[in-house]
């Protein structure tokens, strides 16, 4: 059984245009609370911080906590972090947000409507910066065609241990399907590659290579 407590996230953000509107994205949160459920199937602590989704969890040794911005996702990361063993930043996070939040809903009108967007923070290079010894960050690359090229650049700018990288461009992968298929890549290139699968398989696979890091690095647990 794993002596191990995990930061999870999983699921979009979404970020407030007005009362009723938003910037959001597809994602289900389905490859996040696969791999926090295999996690703690495994004995392991789960912290899972989960931006909107319709999913439940089933496992007590997780704890869920739920945001809705990418602000308040990278607030709750930097809390848990330092109490964690490491962090599989699953979430699709919104690259961008409004600039000005109106209060009032914006009322249509036949002119062009233009907002103006200002970057996220970006949460596993935030926690990239900050990772002990002891720690691993791993990340997700969701590309619209497979790019391992692109992967390996963001693993090694964000200082990330592993990074899975997936594309929208295969059939049935991706956001909103139970299956995807991906590739991991650590420092030395691709470690795994796999067939299409249930996102529940690939979680088995996907925590496997972690633990089996966690385990082979001296002073982690």
């Amino acid at each position: 059984m794993l002596n191990i407590t995990y930061l999870v996230t999983a699921g979009p953000t979404h970020e407030q245009i007005d009362p009723v509107r938003y910037i959001g994205n597809y994602s289900s949160g389905k490859m996040g609370f696969a791999i926090a459920e295999r996690l703690a199937q495994l004995g392991a602590k789960v912290i899972l911080v989960t931006g909107p989704v319709s999913l439940e969890v089933q496992n007590p040794a997780i704890t869920r906590v739920d945001v809705v911005s990418a602000d308040q996702m990278f607030e709750k990361c930097q809390d848990y972090f330092p109490t964690c063993d490491g962090a599989i930043m699953v979430a699709a996070v919104a690259d961008y947000k409004p600039v000005h939040f109106s209060p009032e809903k914006i009322k249509r009108t036949d002119e062009n409507l233009t907002i103006t967007l200002c970057p996220n923070p970006d949460i596993a290079a935030s926690l990239g910066k900050v990772k002990r010894k002891d720690q691993l960050v791993v990340g997700f690359a969701l590309e619209t065609a497979a790019d391992e090229k692109k992967a390996m650049l963001k693993l090694q700018q964000k200082n990330l241990d592993l990074i899975i990288l997936n594309s929208l461009g295969d059939h049935q992968a991706g956001f909103k399907y139970d299956t995807n298929k991906i590739t991991i890549l650590d420092s030395t290139g691709v470690v795994f590659t796999s067939e299409l699968k249930l996102k529940s398989e690939l979680a088995i696979d996907i925590v496997a290579k972690i633990i089996e890091i966690q385990q082979s690095r001296p002073g982690m647990c």
